[in-house]
């Protein structure tokens, strides 16, 4: 048997996980629904995501779902039963510059870390991609230096 996972998504009632799948066999586009059992508010997503992939009856379909993108599901479920909205949820899974990650509880730090090294993935070029450069020097523009006492010239002649 050989599925081929098209698109994943979230229903809130019951928790479940919904995969459209294409069948390798007959070629036919099929839905499948996957309930989250015993999911609540303290679930743990990353462990909750490892067993469904882990799962007998759930492993064909989710074998090429990657890892994350199940974590981020389950992450919308927990927020949803928290009472966040989706566009709330989705806003907390995107990866803001200007924001503090000490902050952040270790799973949510994690989940960030997944993501950032995701996007990193996608936008790196390897040594035989069509658009690699080996030494790329790039001009970020004048940028105004800061002042910091260590600068200064100091007597002691260190």
């Amino acid at each position: 048997m050989g599925f081929v996972a098209k698109r994943c998504g979230v229903c809130f009632n019951p928790p479940s996980i919904v995969v459209i799948y294409v069948d390798k066999d007959d070629n036919n586009v099929r839905k499948r629904v996957i309930p989250v059992r015993n999911f609540c508010i303290t679930s743990d997503c990353c462990l909750v995501a490892e067993g469904l992939k882990n799962h007998p009856r759930h492993e064909d379909y989710l074998e090429r779902v990657p890892q994350i993108q199940l974590e981020r599901l389950l992450v919308i479920l927990r927020d949803h039963l928290h009472g966040f909205t989706l566009t709330h949820s989705l806003a907390s899974l995107q990866v803001d510059p200007n924001e503090d990650l000490n902050k952040l509880d270790d799973e949510a730090l994690a989940l960030k870390k997944k993501r950032m090294d995701e996007v990193f993935e996608k936008n790196r070029t390897r040594n035989g991609d069509p658009d690699f450069v080996y030494d790329l020097e790039v001009d970020f523009g004048k940028v105004a230096k800061e002042k910091c006492s260590w600068d200064e010239e100091s007597d002691d002649g260190f």
